[in-house]
């Protein structure tokens, strides 16, 4: 189920609940689940404002130890960590790198500031945000699956929902506006499985169908009622008691009642 989960902020959006939102979703659990947030897509009427509430929210953000209240903890293995540590070569000189006091491995010698515990106790890294994303960049189409989140602009909700869906992953989106038009033209035109409004990418609700489209997932839902036709098969039962050929269905007139049949 890969994804690289757009989050739209509109211009009338509830900032300090976006912001709880894009916290979670982009660096909950180091940002190691299928539908963590890949991309923070800002209108430009609040993008300054609200790249900085975020850099400033994961910047200030305890990172360590998973035993204490902390953001997020440790990554799964070194695999995950060396993946982490390529996809952070794809940033370029345009972009802005934010959110912490380093990137990569969190070491004695590449410390974060605030960090709880030992850095060595486990495979951490730096929560980091690139600003200044573009569709050309390598980043705009590679799920990090790790504590990265990109962030771009636009100008209108046409755009926005453009830039979500042009890297081919439709599993998770989410929009945070008060405008009920906003939400019903991101409804029509977003391509993910999987649509939160005002609420995080990683919000998936257990009794609704969860999976994505296009390059996330294979089209199956996998929660609700819908995981019954994923992991089970149909099978027609037919059996006669007329004791007469059925040329067809029901074929017969009548089947007499037999009041002491039993199985």
């Amino acid at each position: 189920l890969g994804g690289k989960n757009p989050m739209i902020i509109m211009p009338d959006a509830d900032l300090e609940l976006a912001l709880d939102g894009a916290l979670f979703a982009g660096f909950g659990t180091a940002g190691q689940r299928c539908t963590s947030l890949g991309t923070l897509w800002i209108h430009d009427s609040v993008y300054d404002k609200f790249l900085k509430m975020y850099a400033d929210k994961v910047a200030s953000s305890k990172v360590g130890d998973p035993m204490e209240d902390v953001l997020f903890g440790p990554m799964i293995s070194e695999k995950y960590l060396a993946t982490h540590e390529e996809n952070l070569k794809l940033i370029q000189p345009h972009h802005t790198v934010l959110g912490s006091t380093g990137i990569g491995r969190i070491t004695k010698d590449n410390p974060r500031e605030g960090f709880v515990g030992d850095p060595e106790a486990g495979v951490f890294a730096h929560p980091t945000i690139v600003a200044g994303i573009k569709k050309e960049d390598a980043l705009y189409n590679t799920e990090t699956f790790g504590p990265l989140v990109t962030v771009g602009r636009f100008s209108t909700i046409e755009e926005a929902i453009e830039l979500g869906n042009d890297h081919g992953f439709g599993l998770s989106a989410a929009i945070y506006t008060s405008d009920p038009k906003s939400v019903w033209t991101f409804h029509e035109g977003i391509s993910a499985g999987m649509l939160s409004i005002n609420n995080s990418t990683s919000g998936a609700e257990a009794h609704l169908p969860f999976g994505g489209n296009g390059k996330s997932g294979n089209g199956s839902r996998q929660s609700g009622i819908w995981v019954l036709d994923v992991f089970t098969r149909w099978q027609s039962l037919n059996w006669d008691w007329s004791g007469k050929l059925q040329k067809a269905q029901m074929d017969n007139e009548e089947v007499p009642h037999n009041p002491d049949f039993k199985i």
